[in-house]
């Protein structure tokens, strides 16, 4: 019989339900202190350029130009640099990227709400980008860390497995909680940032930096030690 794939340490469920409170931390940081933006995923700019060319209003579409090349960058590098990486067998892509984000959340907590929100929102459309494209598959199921989307159609997909028979409702539930569990973790991340942003502002982005460097020291202790020779296998869904 053949054995079951060992799961790495980056595609472990709670890692991915970590990465998505960190997400709904960012969606709601954006929301409330950075200019009413919702960075995380690209549709709702599409829409609005769209709407602005309707208008006529050229220079406002040629805006959202700025995020959504963003987000194409983000998708770019992430594809690009894990390949070079694994190749010098020094740390994973993975485990770079959450270090990448770490720096990136420390540095904008220093840009003051007076200044630009394009600038915090750009950067947020970047490293959700990289995120949403890096960590792709949790323990067999694909899924996405940035945005609620899959997740919600899963559950309704799991639902009717469950109704019409094709799925045990012992399947259907287990689908059923991790997408659920994952919608969840982004409510929390943005409730959680509502609330930070009330009291402390522009700086409320560094309480992101706490389960930032703890994924960061799992995956850089899983990379130096237990997973040391399989620095070369790509991630699931990779």
């Amino acid at each position: 019989m053949k054995s079951q794939r060992k799961y790495l340490e980056c595609e472990k469920q709670w890692v991915y339900r970590l990465l998505m409170v960190v997400a709904g931390f960012y969606g709601g940081y954006a929301m409330v202190v950075r200019g009413g933006a919702f960075s995380n995923a690209q549709t709702g700019n599409v829409a609005l350029m769209a709407l602005a060319l309707g208008n006529g209003n050229w220079r406002g579409a040629a805006y959202y130009l700025i995020p959504i090349s963003a987000y194409a960058s983000g998708a770019l590098v992430s594809e690009w640099l894990p390949e070079s990486l694994r190749k010098r067998h020094f740390l994973r892509w993975d485990t770079l990227l959450t270090l990448f984000e770490l720096v990136m959340v420390a540095i904008m907590g220093f840009i003051p709400a007076s200044a630009p929100h394009q600038i915090c929102q750009v950067i947020i459309n970047f490293i959700c980008s990289m995120q949403y494209n890096t960590f792709r598959q949790a323990e067999g199921v694909s899924q996405a860390t940035t945005f609620c989307t899959n997740h919600i159609r899963q559950i309704g997909l799991s639902l009717a497995g469950g109704f019409t028979g094709k799925k045990s409702w012992s399947q259907a539930g287990q689908r059923i909680w991790v997408h659920g569990s994952m919608v969840l973790c982004f409510v929390v991340g943005v409730a959680a940032s509502a609330v930070a942003c009330r009291f402390f502002g522009a700086y409320a982005i560094w309480f992101n930096l706490l389960p930032l460097a703890i994924l960061f020291a799992d995956l850089l202790h899983a990379d130096l030690t237990k997973e040391k020779d399989l620095l070369e296998e790509p991630s699931a869904g990779h």
